[in-house]
C-alpha cells in the first residue's frame, strides 16, 4: 500500500464506512433482526474470545521480533511515515472483512473451510509484497527477510482464521479478528518507532 497521505485518508475513510456498516448489522443481529444481506461475522463475541485473539497476535509478534533479531534482519526494516499508523489500523478492518469475511468458505464443510483458510493465508502473505517488491522497483526476491516476514504473515493469517472459527468465538464474530489484527499492527508500529524506523 502507498504511504501517500491521500491514499491513507481514502483507506481510513473506507475502514470507517465499513465499521459503521458492521455496527448497523451487529445491532440488527443483537435484537434478532439480522437479514440475509448482513455482513459476514457481524455477531457478538465475549471478552474471553477477544483476549485470546489479542494475546495470540502479540505472541506471534514477539516470535517475529525475536526471529528478526536472531536472523540479523532488524537493519532491513522498511521506514514508515508517522501517519501510516492510521492506515495500519484501517488495514485491521479492511483486510479482515475481505479475508476473514468474504473470501473464506465457511458454509461448505470443514474441509473447504480449512482449505480456504490455508489458501487465502498464502494469498494474504504474498500480497503484502515481500516476495516481489524492492526499493528499486517490482521484481521477485526470495531473500531471508522476504521468506521470514511472509512466513509470519502466513502464520498471522492462520491465527486470525482460528480466532474467527475457534471454540472461544462460537458465533463466528469477525470483531475479535479485527482487534487482534489491530493489536498486531499497533505492535509493529511501536517496535518500528523504538527501532527508529518511523519518519516524522
Amino acid at each position: 500500500m502507498s504511504d501517500a497521505p491521500l491514499i491513507v485518508v481514502i483507506y481510513v475513510a473506507a475502514a470507517v464506512l465499513l465499521v459503521n456498516m458492521y455496527r448497523s448489522d451487529y445491532r440488527a443481529a443483537h435484537v434478532g433482526q439480522s437479514g440475509p444481506k448482513a455482513l459476514p461475522g457481524a455477531t457478538a463475541c465475549g471478552l474471553y474470545g477477544c483476549i485470546i485473539a489479542v494475546v495470540g497476535a502479540l505472541l506471534i509478534l514477539a516470535l517475529e521480533t525475536g526471529g528478526e533479531i536472531a536472523l540479523g534482519l532488524v537493519g532491513q526494516q522498511s521506514q514508515l511515515m508517522w501517519y501510516f499508523f492510521f492506515a495500519m489500523i484501517a488495514a485491521a478492518v479492511l483486510e479482515e472483512v475481505v479475508f476473514r469475511g468474504f473470501l473464506v468458505q465457511e458454509n461448505k464443510g470443514r474441509v473447504a473451510l480449512i482449505a480456504s483458510c490455508v489458501g487465502f493465508s498464502l494469498l494474504f502473505a504474498v500480497i503484502h509484497g515481500h516476495f516481489w517488491s524492492t526499493p528499486d522497483g517490482w521484481q521477485w526476491t526470495f531473500s531471508i527477510k522476504a521468506i521470514f516476514t511472509s512466513g509470519i504473515l502466513f502464520l498471522n493469517s492462520l491465527w486470525f482464521y482460528a480466532v474467527r472459527f475457534g471454540p472461544w468465538n462460537p458465533q463466528g464474530s469477525i470483531f475479535p479478528c479485527m482487534l487482534a489484527h489491530a493489536a498486531s499492527n499497533l505492535g509493529v508500529y511501536m517496535i518500528k518507532l523504538v527501532q527508529g524506523y518511523i519518519v516524522f
